[in-house]
């Protein structure tokens, strides 16, 4: 059996700029003295003339480019979520949403994945902060293939857009004929009866693998991609949760204010459904090996398998 293809989502983020700076010459980028690890290196590479390094000033970063997209340029400004959601959120909320201009947000090393930098580095917190704001589409794309096509869908889509990637290398899960990213529409992966699960980014792959071991104990699961956090695919939410009368939500994020709660939102206005929450749990992160993070905040197959068994039962 061949080996799954593992690739870190920013490592997408900066490949994907490449290809779309090939096609269009109003893309700029700006980073945040953190190139080399946000992967907007390889664009400067092949872009130099398009790529501003902005040093460790992400507000100032934000200002330039609001003023460049009123300016007919589209750019994208990368750091890491704690810096580019958490330090920027005023900026970000008052340049770039308020007037709601043409700005993309790629935020990479979120999450408890981004490993040994520890709780500061750690953003569980900005998938929150940034569907709060009005007007705002936020991405969660999770795996090479998703994040790629979310950024090219970021610069089409005319307006402010977040886009969350990540440090660790995940697996491939969406390279098949008949994907098709579209902003604001999840993807069933699998039909299930039992229960839905709803994840996002590294949690999509991981919930694939914990309805493996649902399905040997007679657990029918059916697993669905939200790479869209907001605007949320409402109908999708409904019509899953009518179907299972179960609902679970998957992420890599505090359970306060992300995916979970946007589906609970829906699912109290619309259609009032038993549910659960997995994710980070009003704690912050900490130090340690990405995996073994991710394995002792039980949002591996692992945790996962066992925490919906027992709300199943």
């Amino acid at each position: 059996m061949s080996e799954v293809k593992k690739i870190a989502t920013r490592d997408s983020y900066g490949n994907a700029l490449v290809e779309l700076g090939k096609e269009h010459e109003d893309l700029i980028v700006l980073d945040a003295d953190l190139a080399g690890a946000t992967k907007t290196g390889i664009f400067k590479k092949a872009f130099p003339d398009r790529h501003w390094d902005c040093g460790i000033a992400e507000a100032n970063m934000t200002g330039i480019a609001a003023g460049l997209s009123t300016c007919g340029k589209v750019p994208f400004i990368s750091s890491f979520a704690m810096f580019a959601a958490g330090r920027n959120f005023e900026q970000v909320r008052n340049a770039i949403g308020y007037p709601h201009l043409n700005v993309k947000i790629g935020a990479t090393h979120a999450g408890i994945s981004v490993g040994e930098d520890g709780a500061t580095h750690q953003c569980l917190e900005d998938l929150a902060l940034m569907r709060e704001i009005p007007g705002m589409v936020v991405l969660n794309p999770s795996d090479d293939v998703e994040a790629k096509a979310a950024v090219k869908a970021a610069y089409e889509h005319v307006g402010p857009v977040y886009i969350r990637f990540g440090r660790l290398a995940v697996p491939v899960i969406n390279d098949t004929p008949d994907y098709k990213f579209e902003i604001g529409k999840g993807i069933v992966l699998k039909e299930g009866t039992d229960v839905s699960i709803f994840a996002t980014g590294l949690e999509v792959n991981e919930a694939l693998e914990a309805a493996k071991l649902l399905e040997a104990d007679g657990i029918n699961a059916e697993i669905i991609n939200i790479h869209t956090i907001k605007p949320l695919d409402k109908e999708l939410v409904i019509a899953s949760a009518t179907k299972t009368g179960k609902v679970v939500t998957v992420e890599e994020h505090s359970v306060i204010g992300g995916l979970g709660s946007a589906v609970a939102e829906v699912l109290c206005e619309e259609a009032p459904t038993k549910m659960t929450r997995i994710g980070v749990y009003d704690r912050f992160g900490e130090s340690g090996p990405a995996t073994e993070l991710i394995k002792k905040y039980e949002l591996d197959a692992e945790g996962i398998y066992k925490k919906v068994k027992a709300f199943v039962k």
